[in-house]
């Protein structure tokens, strides 16, 4: 047997180690699955010639975990492992291509025991900052923390004008150490209605690097997803009402707040599973936006160019490295990061694309 097939082999096994959290006396499960690279799921929709340069016919889609309640927020650490949010289970989980995904942080968004069975108050969406440091959306406690390099947690913004933030949802830096971030309902199990509401809008704000505050956006209904163009000339935001479901662009001014929103681009009318929701852009500027049925993939001036469409419905998507071995996983300051990884429901996913991603 070659090395190639043992591993695949290997790869092919999956094991399920049951814990007890002994500081909650929580049971635990963490599932460690070990991915069989090998095997291809999903499909891949090709609308465009365009799309053929980003995801060629060699291009498929990866099950590489599974087991988890809602899957969200991944980002891929410069270190060679990825982490993503169990938002239902309140858990980040970091998996690494061999021995699969092992629990990195629970509780991850809500200190509390009092939540609903089912709600969605655990972390969501993560990025890094300038300086490596992982920076956390908290939807139970309504805040986004920090993590420090003594490991201990620093939040960052939890009210706004003296009330309570909402539920921060995704986030990215600008080039100038600014913060933008989302702050829907979901972290409250009645959304709008939530006695515990304090804001009346859902916002899109922007956390200066002097720690100003900022509300550049109040009339989403529910800004989810937040993605920057190359240029930072434009800011996307996602918008996942069943009723208007759309991704919105806007101008991106010099002193940082946004202007002149227009609809990038409308799928109120889709009938498939899913609404916009986190995203990423490549070098060239094309959107990987996950909504109804896959991931959409938009030329920058707003054409559906394919859908890549995993087995199940995402929520967000991440760049990193198609790498099969811990030792291959470390990626560089200026290494190229051509897969994208996908969180969606139950699962993770990736493909290898042909473009390079634009990763903080």
């Amino acid at each position: 047997m070659t090395k190639s097939k043992a591993r695949a082999a290997s790869f092919a096994a999956t094991f399920t180690l049951l814990l007890l959290a002994t500081s909650c006396g929580q049971r635990v499960v963490e599932e460690k699955p070990i991915a069989d690279f090998s095997v291809s799921v999903g499909s891949v929709e090709r609308l465009d010639p365009a799309f053929n340069s980003i995801a060629p016919p060699s291009a498929k889609i990866q099950k590489i975990a599974s087991g988890f309640e809602f899957t969200e927020g991944p980002i891929y650490m410069h270190d060679g492992y990825l982490l993503f949010s169990d938002v239902v289970g309140n858990a980040i989980y970091k998996w690494q291509p061999e021995g699969g995904a092992t629990v990195f942080k629970k509780p991850s968004g809500y200190d509390g025991k009092d939540a609903p069975k089912g709600s969605f108050i655990g972390s969501n969406g993560m990025t890094v900052d300038k300086s490596g440091r992982l920076v956390i959306c908290e939807h139970g406690n309504h805040r986004i923390e920090r993590l420090e390099a003594t490991g201990d947690y620093k939040t960052l913004v939890d009210n706004f004008e003296g009330k309570r933030l909402n539920s921060p949802n995704d986030l990215i830096y600008k080039s100038d150490g600014a913060l933008y971030f989302t702050d829907p309902p979901y972290g409250l199990p009645k959304g709008d209605d939530d006695p515990k509401k304090e804001l009346k809008f859902n916002g899109v704000f922007r956390l200066g690097p002097d720690g100003k505050l900022t509300a550049i956006i109040k009339d989403l209904t529910r800004p989810n997803g937040i993605a920057f163009s190359p240029d930072e000339k434009f800011l996307y935001i996602a918008n996942s009402d069943e009723k208007h479901k759309v991704w919105m662009r806007y101008d991106v001014q010099p002193d940082g707040t946004v202007a002149n929103g227009k609809v990038f681009f409308d799928v109120t009318a889709e009938k498939a599973d899913g609404l916009p929701d986190g995203m990423k852009v490549d070098v060239n500027g094309n959107l990987y936006c996950a909504g109804p049925g896959g991931i959409w993939v938009f030329s920058p001036d707003g054409k559906h160019i394919g859908t890549i469409k995993p087995p199940e419905t995402p929520a967000n998507c991440h760049w990193g490295k198609d790498a099969e071995t811990n030792a291959q996983a470390p990626i560089g300051n200026q290494e190229y990061a051509t897969t994208l990884y996908i969180t969606a429901r139950t699962s993770l996913y990736r493909i290898p694309l042909g473009v390079v991603g634009v990763r903080p």
